[in-house]
């Protein structure tokens, strides 16, 4: 069994224009203050990591393992939540997504897509570069604006939704495949994998490949009221990151999962700092314990209530706390008796 790793902290959250958050050295002092381990880097910030000098120059990479490393730092991995989204992306969506992406290919989808295609391609690159064994990131979609069956879908549009998907990322995972790094797919609202049966969809579509793998973050299942640890149960075996995020889910006689156009304030379901919502962290920690998860437990702040420095502080020690150190010999070895097979025989009269 191995102990989780941790704490360590996505900084996508915390990544300003001032002090301690503008440059790498000053985040990275101050995560390391705060008590955690490791970071989680966006790479599509570029105070942070130059992503394609990444990809080409591993004494880049050096240099970087070698700054965090003065700060007792390391990297947990790396991000491309919006490249990734940038992959599929619905014309319905065209607008709100543009942003994303670097400015010479806003306003032209198929370029946006193909330097989408291309970050992730880097980021391949850069992961291995950096020693790095996972990466998280969106799965993008084409079929999310017919989530909800009204008006009734035609019939094999889904499916032409994931096979298209499907053959987007397989390049991609081979990218990652020939490089030795695990893609971690965030399940996530506004993305086509958002669930354990929409992202077995897209796994028998890209045959089982051995790099699709699971970002695991337990707040999105809160929020739609999905069961967080029976998913453990289903789909340890492909969850190659932790993100470790609360959140409460408090329906009315007004609004439930859907949340009523409301602020994030206002909705029955909201993201909150650790040990401020409701998910059972102690058994979360337990069964990826049980299972042997081998990577990070890395905080990822959202809240809508609480500041987030706060919040950093407060995730440093709340992971800290739950990781389980887990046990190098059996609870009852003061009771074994030892091996030995005639004995066994006797005591089964054979």
């Amino acid at each position: 069994m191995k102990t989780i790793k941790g704490p360590g902290i996505f900084l996508a959250q915390f990544a300003g224009d001032t002090a301690p958050f503008h440059s790498l050295d000053a985040i990275a002092g101050w995560a390391a203050g705060l008590g955690y381990k490791g970071v989680q880097i966006p790479s599509w910030d570029t105070r942070l990591i130059d992503l394609k000098r990444a990809a080409e120059s591993k004494t880049y990479c050096d240099e970087i393992k070698g700054l965090l490393a003065s700060h007792g730092l390391e990297i947990t991995e790396l991000s491309t939540h919006l490249q990734g989204q940038l992959v599929a992306v619905h014309p319905a969506y065209d607008a709100g997504f543009d942003g994303f992406a670097a400015p010479e290919v806003r306003g032209n989808p198929v370029a946006r897509q193909q330097w989408a295609v291309q970050q992730l391609h880097h980021a391949a690159m850069a992961s291995a570069n950096l020693g790095l064994t996972a990466h998280a990131t969106f799965s993008g979609a084409l079929a999310w604006p017919y989530l909800y069956s009204w008006p009734p879908r035609p019939a094999g549009l889904i499916e032409e939704a994931f096979d298209e998907l499907a053959r987007r990322w397989r390049p991609i995972l081979d990218a990652f495949d020939a490089v030795g790094v695990d893609v971690g797919y965030e399940i996530h609202p506004g993305e086509d994998l958002h669930d354990g049966v929409s992202y077995e969809m897209f796994l028998e579509r890209v045959g089982n490949h051995p790099r699709a793998c699971l970002l695991y973050d337990p707040s999105h299942f809160v929020l739609q009221q999905l069961d967080y640890l029976a998913y453990i149960d289903h789909y340890h075996e492909r969850i190659k990151l932790f993100h470790v995020k609360d959140a409460e889910f408090n329906p009315t006689g007004k609004q439930g999962v859907y949340g009523g156009f409301q602020s994030w304030i206002n909705r029955a379901g909201r993201f909150r700092s650790l040990g401020d919502g409701q998910v059972d962290f102690k058994a979360i920690f337990s069964k990826m314990a049980q299972y042997d998860f081998p990577g990070w437990a890395v905080l990822e702040w959202e809240c809508c209530i609480k500041h987030p420095e706060d919040g950093a502080r407060e995730g440093a020690t709340f992971i800290r706390d739950h990781i389980i150190r887990v046990a190098d010999r059996a609870f009852d070895d003061f009771a074994a008796g030892g091996a030995d097979v005639a004995a066994n025989r006797r005591m089964l009269g054979i």
